[in-house]
């Protein structure tokens, strides 16, 4: 006589019921007393903390931003549609974190980690909280490594160096994400990782940076952290938070990262929007009195880390915008005191079709010929002083003319070094092409060239040092430019005229 038959799930039942653990469970609830535009007041909480994720009866999640005697409030993270006063609010105990990991390359996410281009959730390696303390001085590298942003009146004026904080800052529809894009767009053949954080920009002008990105071959080896307008205040306050995790992972692993905040300054919005929702008490144009320490924390983050800490860098490439000019506004004066230094874009000179329209006397870099190439120093020594000196005898020029000879060599100088400045978007000139220009420059083989051909000799000059083998020295170590170097890069751009 045989026995019963089997049951695999009575069989799994007994083993889930078996593997129980029985025993009292404590949990701590807490009661939503009022709702705002994104944001909740919560009581009966008094264990929580900063950052920590709250689920509500409807299953929304917010976060812990700030903590009262009696109360909390949450900024939510998912839509608050159904949440109502006198629902209950669990605690789970764990922070606000987002997936790390080398599967979010070539991916664009929410400031959580959600896919926002129709594929599948990333494979995350781990997770790591969106806040995480900045590195120690300690643990901090000198900047000296430079980052080719491929455009000449950065590279040439205001070197930016890996680690460094470079603020990029302008009224709007100045050129001011070109600039940021054009950098990652010339990171195509370094060791450069990029992240692009949009924090409240139009969804159109975020598929035109991920459409640039793409083209330029650089969107396998680029993040994108998204926070739409219409996404919660809380998530759009999370962003730069979320991304600067996402590139710590590679950072603190020895890597080298470049990260883009676009921008701050709709950041400092939408945390003035969640602290006068809270009742914080407003301060100078009614941001909150923490406003510094918000981006202070942030920036602080990027940085060269020691060898001992694996050498890795991150660095930051935050906009900020103005209105009218105005740079000495609350939020432009805190981040340009933040930042290493500040790219301004003037109206005027985009008006002017002068582009990019860096304004080389409010621009500074503030680390400068610490991260510059030691050929790139070589031949633009004098590079600032004549073309200042231009600008300015070009807007005296406008009451009359200059009889006086060296002056009018002068002018005609300056014509030429700004139509080498001029760079069309998206279109980065690699290292070695800028040194060559220059060095034709200060060698005095454009000084003839019609400011017009100049454009041209730009596009015929890569092909020309690219077959030449004898530079290829020059390429491998650019930390200094000798004569037979410098004869070379003359000859090249000789032939670059002669084809133009």
């Amino acid at each position: 006589m045989t026995g019963p038959l089997p049951d695999p799930a009575l069989d799994a039942l007994k083993t889930r019921v078996a593997g129980a653990v029985l025993g009292p469970a404590i949990e701590e609830r807490g009661v939503v007393t009022a709702l705002a535009d994104g944001l909740a007041v919560i009581t009966g909480l008094p264990g929580a903390g900063l950052n920590e994720v709250l689920t509500f009866a409807t299953g929304a999640r917010g976060f812990v931003l700030t903590l009262e005697d009696d109360s909390l409030h949450a900024a939510f993270l998912d839509p608050m549609d159904g949440v109502a006063a006198g629902d209950a609010v669990t605690r789970t105990g764990d922070v606000v974190s987002v997936p790390v990991g080398e599967a979010l390359l070539g991916r664009v996410v929410d400031p959580l980690g959600r896919p926002l281009d129709d594929a599948p959730p990333p494979d995350a390696t781990g997770f790591l909280p969106a806040e995480r303390p900045a590195p120690t001085i300690i643990e901090r590298d000198f900047v000296s490594e430079p980052i080719e942003t491929g455009l000449l009146i950065v590279d040439a004026l205001f070197a930016v160096g890996r680690g460094q904080r470079e603020l990029i800052i302008g009224e709007r529809q100045t050129g001011k994400t070109s600039i940021a894009v054009d950098a990652m767009l010339n990171q195509a053949d370094s060791d450069l990782i990029c992240i692009y954080v949009a924090i409240g920009q139009r969804m159109s002008a975020v598929r035109r940076v991920i459409e640039a990105v793409r083209g330029g071959g650089v969107l396998g080896r680029t993040i994108f952290v998204v926070a739409e307008p219409t996404a919660e205040p809380g998530l759009r306050w999370l962003a730069p938070f979320s991304a600067t995790s996402i590139a710590e992972w590679f950072r603190d692993r020895g890597q080298h990262v470049l990260i883009v905040y676009d921008d701050l300054t709709k950041h400092a919005a939408t945390h003035r929007e969640l602290a006068l929702l809270s009742r914080q008490p407003p301060g100078r144009e009614a941001y909150p009195g923490d406003i510094f320490y918000l981006h202070a924390r942030l920036l602080e983050r990027s940085a060269k880390l020691s060898s001992a800490r694996g050498g890795g860098s991150l660095s930051a490439l935050p906009i900020a915008e103005i209105e009218a000019g105005n740079l000495s506004a609350f939020i432009p004066t805190n981040l340009i005191s933040i930042a290493d230094g500040q790219l301004v874009t003037s109206a005027a000179l985009f008006a002017a079709n002068q582009r990019p329209a860096v304004d080389i006397g409010l621009s500074v870099s503030r680390v400068g010929g610490k991260a510059q190439w030691g050929a790139m120093k070589a031949v633009a020594g004098r590079l600032r002083l004549d073309y200042t000196q231009y600008l300015e005898m070009k807007m005296f020029s406008r009451f009359g003319g200059f009889g006086d000879a060296a002056m009018k060599r002068r002018m005609a100088r300056g014509e030429r070094i700004a139509a080498l400045l001029a760079q069309d978007r998206f279109a980065p000139l690699p290292t070695l092409v800028q040194i060559a220009l220059l060095a034709g420059l200060n060698a005095g083989l454009l000084d003839d060239v019609d400011p017009a051909r100049i454009a041209a000799l730009k596009t015929a000059l890569p092909p020309i040092l690219a077959a030449d083998t004898r530079l290829d020295g020059l390429r491998a170590d650019l930390t200094r430019l000798d004569d037979p170097a410098r004869d070379l890069l003359l000859d090249a751009v000789r032939t670059g005229l002669a084809r133009v």
